[in-house]
Order: C-alpha cells, then sequence, then structure tokens
C-alpha cells in the first residue's frame, strides 16, 4: 500500500518536472527565433550577468521543496509501519 502511494507521488513529481522543463524549453526556442546577432549577443551578455543569481535561487527553492518532502514522506512512512 505504502509503496504505490510513494510511486503516485514520484510519478506526478516527474510529471510535473517534464511539464515545466517542456515550458521553459519551449519559451527559450521563441526567443531565440526572431532575434539578430546584435539581440543575441545583447541576450548572451545578460545570461552571464543574471543568470548566477537566478540559477541559484531557484536552486535553492527545488533542494528545500524536495528536501521538506522527503521528511514527510519518511514521516508517513514511520507511521505506517
Amino acid at each position: 500500500m505504502m509503496i504505490w502511494v510513494i510511486s503516485i507521488i514520484i510519478t506526478i513529481a516527474l510529471i510535473g518536472a517534464l511539464i515545466i522543463s517542456i515550458y521553459t524549453l519551449k519559451k527559450e526556442e521563441q526567443k531565440a527565433k526572431a532575434s539578430t546577432v546584435e539581440d543575441e549577443l545583447k541576450r548572451s551578455h545578460e545570461y552571464e550577468t543574471k543568470s548566477l543569481t537566478s540559477n541559484i535561487r531557484n536552486l535553492l527553492w527545488i533542494y528545500a521543496i524536495v528536501i521538506i518532502l522527503s521528511f514527510v514522506v519518511l514521516a508517513i512512512y514511520i507511521f505506517l509501519l
């Protein structure tokens, strides 16, 4: 029974990650379609200056959510044994 609950939670998380990844990829493709060399250079410089802070913030949220969910699943598993 518990294995099914954990399997469903993991499946939902993976599907959510896949949907977000596809959405992000489509958004980046749309940016790259209608761009000139100057636009690409400007976007490259912007990415170099802003990507680190943006990526760190996003990764911190991802890690925090995963750790909290891991503790919740562990607590459910321990109490249902």
